[in-house]
């Protein structure tokens, strides 16, 4: 926890599921993946599946909503 009235994030999960319900993506840094040494460790990105792991360098919210808004279609 910070102590200078910021606050801090000690971990995260973004996901984006489309509407059937099938993962799109997810960003976290919980430390599942240490033996595939990524680069990015403990930050990784899922793609597609839980399987389809990808370095990642730990995206804020408004980056998750930039790479979400293309994906998602509103209807007219």
């Amino acid at each position: 926890m910070a102590t200078d009235g910021l606050i801090g994030m000690n971990s995260y999960v973004y996901q984006y599921m489309d509407a059937r319900k099938l993962l799109r993506f997810r960003y976290d840094n919980t430390g599942h993946h240490k033996q595939r040494d990524l680069p990015t460790y403990p930050h990784h990105k899922h793609v597609g599946s839980d399987k389809q792991i990808a370095p990642s360098s730990g995206p804020d919210l408004a980056a998750v909503l930039l790479e979400v808004e293309p994906l998602v279609q509103l209807p007219q």
